[in-house]
Formats: C-alpha cells, sequence, structure tokens
C-alpha cells in the first residue's frame, strides 16, 4: 500500500527558509506526478508544486515562484520542497501528494490536491 510521510515543517521567522521531505514507499515511484499542496485555516487548499518523476518536469503555483523548489531523489524515492524567502502567507498545513501519470498528463498544480495518495502532512508557520 502506497505510503506518503512528510517532514521538515516548522516555525520560522519571514525571509527564513525551511525544506520539506517526503518518503514515498508502497509503489514503484517512477512514472508519478507527485507535489505539495497547503491548506490554511478558513482557506481553500492550494496546489503549490509538482514534479513528473518520470521526466523532471516542473509546475509552481504562481504565489512560490522563484521562491520554491521542487525536487526529487529516486534513488531515496523521496520528495523535497525547498522553500525560501517564507512569508507569513506561506502558513499553512503542507501535503505531500502522488497519483500515476504514464506519460505525466495531469503534473501540474491545479491537479496536485486531487492526487490519488497523499500524506498527513507537516506544519509551517512563518511569523513575520
Amino acid at each position: 500500500q502506497a505510503q506518503l510521510v512528510e517532514s521538515g515543517g516548522g516555525s520560522v521567522q519571514a525571509g527564513k527558509s525551511l525544506r520539506l521531505s517526503c518518503a514515498a514507499s508502497g509503489y514503484t515511484y517512477s512514472r508519478y506526478c507527485m507535489g505539495w499542496f497547503r491548506q490554511a485555516p478558513g482557506k481553500e487548499r492550494e496546489g503549490v508544486a509538482v514534479i513528473y518523476t518520470g521526466g523532471g518536469s516542473t509546475d509552481y503555483a504562481d504565489s512560490v515562484k522563484g521562491r520554491f523548489t521542487i525536487s526529487q531523489d529516486n534513488a531515496k524515492n523521496t520528495l523535497y520542497l525547498q522553500m525560501n524567502s517564507l512569508k507569513p502567507e506561506d502558513t499553512a498545513m503542507y501535503y505531500c501528494a502522488a497519483a500515476y501519470s504514464l506519460r505525466g498528463a495531469y503534473c501540474y498544480t491545479g491537479a496536485v490536491i486531487a492526487y490519488q495518495y497523499r500524506g498527513q502532512g507537516t506544519q509551517v508557520t512563518v511569523s513575520s
């Protein structure tokens, strides 16, 4: 059974950085859309970043472009989200999610909130 486990969240001041990790197990890591979405209290879920493990293509939400970087380590079956220049509005629960994709279809931020597999989330809090 597929399992995604996030780590790396925490509380930081604005302008600082955090790196989230998502360890994947229970399925073949290749040819998947993997990504991150977030949800703040009282707000809708927002797709943040996505990567296609079969080719490395990426997609980012406009709100994080230039500040966040998604990457993967295929040998470790691990997904990362490097978050730089954090802002208070980045405060949210961050979730890792994954869905099988033979050719990279649905590997975009608008779809990540509906991916088949998701983790339990890790909290990110940014203070001003």
